[in-house]
């Protein structure tokens, strides 16, 4: 392992030095990677780049680790182990854009994005522009962790391993599976159109990668362009409601809730039975939900939601909570009156 990233580090820095040896000056429209941009602005290359050195590297095998948690096993007809017995990336993140606006991210508008372009709902991040971003598992994160989100925070190819291992109850990656997945990652980068610059923005951007490294109108240009996409993802845990008043008695948009239901419990519940526990919209399935509201135990929309459950004996599958960034306090009473109405007690 420590082989690798000795090798690792030493394409990276012959990269950085071919690559930025003389200043690159490019046209810029909105299909130009953000990535190349930023490397450009910033004079050293992006940390997230895969060492595609080895020729089992590829983004196609990365894709099917993605969305199967295996594939085939290099110079063998045989498919790898998969990664975990329980889940697949696909069950707690999205692989495509579900912000609106990529400055602001807003569960609100969030839903309203993933109702108009039929995108689950889910508790993780997307992993959309996740090579654009500077830092992982932030926030909250430390509390269900511990010190193992601290080499997460600060590597794309670290943070991939504590969702193997920990996330997805699953076995740590080989290196090349890792630098797989990376090289998949980089075909959802963000690019210049993605951030929906005006045209005094585009300019100051043409006019800084004409000007060099290190100067003030470089620096004006990142400082501006960072501000258009997340360097991270916050991440809040909240308590749900301390009393069963507090629980039960809520009064929300049940058609918001509905769509909550549908994208986000339904998703992992019914349609792609990532959990052992059906959930489908019967009045059976409400009145239970109902019934179990002011519970302080994991039978409980609010517990589950915002505890998430831990892993069983026997069953290493668990539920990731909702942090306020994911699911916000009044998308929770909205779901909550969306199963009371279909319980009959609205």
């Amino acid at each position: 392992m420590k082989r690798w990233l000795i090798g690792l580090t030493l394409s990276l820095s012959l990269f950085s030095i071919s690559f930025f040896d003389e200043a690159r000056v490019f046209p810029v429209d909105g299909k130009t990677s953000l990535a190349d941009v930023i490397e450009t602005l910033e004079g050293k290359p992006n940390p997230n780049r895969p060492d595609i050195s080895g020729g089992e590297i590829s983004a196609q095998k990365g894709k099917e680790l993605f969305f199967t948690g295996t594939t085939q096993e290099p110079g063998s007809f045989f498919d790898t182990r998969r990664i975990s017995k329980f889940f697949t990336c696909d069950a707690c993140h999205n692989s495509v854009r579900e912000d609106p606006d990529i400055s602001n991210l807003n569960p609100e508008d969030r839903l309203e994005f993933a109702i108009e372009n039929n995108i689950p709902f889910l508790p993780g991040t997307t992993f959309f522009g996740v090579v654009n971003r500077e830092s992982y598992y932030n926030g909250d994160y430390f509390k269900k962790y511990g010190q193992l989100v601290y080499p997460a925070r600060e590597s794309l190819r670290e943070s991939i391993q504590l969702c193997a291992t920990e996330c997805s109850q699953g076995r740590r990656l080989e290196p090349w599976e890792v630098e797989s997945i990376v090289a998949y990652f980089w075909e959802l980068e963000i690019e210049m159109e993605d951030l929906e610059l005006s045209s005094e923005e585009m300019e100051l951007v043409e006019n800084a990668l004409a000007s060099g490294v290190g100067n003030e109108l470089s620096n004006s240009a990142l400082t501006m362009l960072k501000s258009k996409y997340p360097l991270k993802s916050p991440a809040t845990f909240l308590d749900p409601p301390g009393t069963r008043e507090e629980r039960i008695h809520v009064t929300g948009d049940p058609i918001k809730g509905e769509h909550l239901f549908d994208a986000s419990c339904q998703y992992c519940h019914y349609d792609n039975n990532f959990s052992y526990f059906l959930l489908n919209e019967s009045k059976m399935t409400m009145k239970y939900l109902y019934r179990h509201l002011a519970d302080y135990d994991i039978q409980s929309v609010y517990q589950v939601a915002r505890y998430g459950t831990p892993p069983k004996s026997g069953k290493r599958a668990y539920m990731p909570q909702y942090t306020e960034e994911r699911m916000s306090k009044s998308q929770m009473v909205d779901l909550i009156t969306f199963i009371r109405r279909e319980a009959g007690k609205l």
